[in-house]
């Protein structure tokens, strides 16, 4: 295990793919502004390490992440509670920073959920672009529950994968959605008992597939929504235009009319 001493985000790497951990077990992985802090490190490290070329985000101990860390919020007694307590700029400064490093990131993404994601961590998980759990794992979007909204990209992400009824009901009741549930809803891939194990296998064989297409495909499918259907016509012909421009683009159809396995780099 390749780390930081006393990191709350791990990091690995095996082969092509980059894994990590989010890790403060003790209090089912949580954000803090620390473990902010610590993911996007790791993110840089993906980010400057090309021969990374997928990434896996799971959880240390029995959850994948439960939120924000309610403790770093001060409700003390005293003066400008409503300020001192107010989300916002933690969500301005971590949550929505985290989200957005998430669905840039280079390299394709593949969340292996080992436990609760509630809150923000069922956002973390929507923002990986394949995700798969482990079969005790839940969804909760907790925030009706302590009088918030959903953030860090949830009102965005939810409805995408599941439509609009669904999420509604989900986020005004907040009650807990299983993985199988969460599967049959689409809001995740897949179910499987070894979630880690699945989750490895997918990011080695996305990590040998052509690495810009793959993310291409990502930024195409995640914006698709918000053009016209003549928008996205153009957009795709423009994007395809650049990607005849890539070593894999030449390797992919080289070897197909050769009649031999492509060796994509990633370029």
């Amino acid at each position: 295990m390749n780390q930081t001493p006393g990191s709350d985000v791990l990091y690995e790497e095996q082969g092509a793919i980059a894994i990590l951990t989010l890790n403060r077990p003790a209090s089912l992985n949580s954000f803090t502004r620390a473990m902010h802090r610590d993911l996007w490190a790791a993110l840089d490290r993906v980010e400057a390490n090309k021969a990374v070329r997928a990434l896996v985000l799971t959880g240390a101990g029995r959850a994948f992440c439960a939120g924000a860390d309610l403790s770093e919020f001060d409700f003390s007694d005293g003066p400008n509670l409503e300020k001192r307590a107010d989300p916002g700029p933690v969500i301005d400064q971590a949550f929505n920073p985290t989200t957005r490093r998430l669905l840039a990131v280079r390299v394709p993404t593949i969340g292996a959920v080992n436990g609760v994601a509630a809150g923000a961590g069922a956002s973390v998980a929507m923002a990986c672009d394949i995700t798969i759990a482990a079969p005790g794992a839940s969804f909760i979007q907790a925030f009706s529950k302590i009088g918030l909204v959903p953030d860090s990209g949830g009102t965005w992400l939810l409805p995408q994968r599941v439509g609009l009824a669904r999420a509604m009901a989900l986020c005004l009741t907040g009650d807990k959605l299983s993985a199988q549930e969460a599967k049959a809803m689409g809001m995740i891939w897949d179910v499987q008992d070894d979630a880690l194990g699945a989750a490895k296998a997918m990011a080695e064989r996305l990590a040998a597939m052509p690495t810009r297409a793959l993310v291409a495909t990502r930024h195409l499918l995640r914006g698709a929504h918000t053009h016209t259907l003549d928008e996205q016509l153009d957009i795709e012909r423009d994007v395809q235009s650049r990607m005849g421009f890539t070593h894999d683009y030449i390797e992919g159809v080289t070897a197909f009319l050769q009649k031999r396995p492509a060796q994509f780099k990633g370029e």
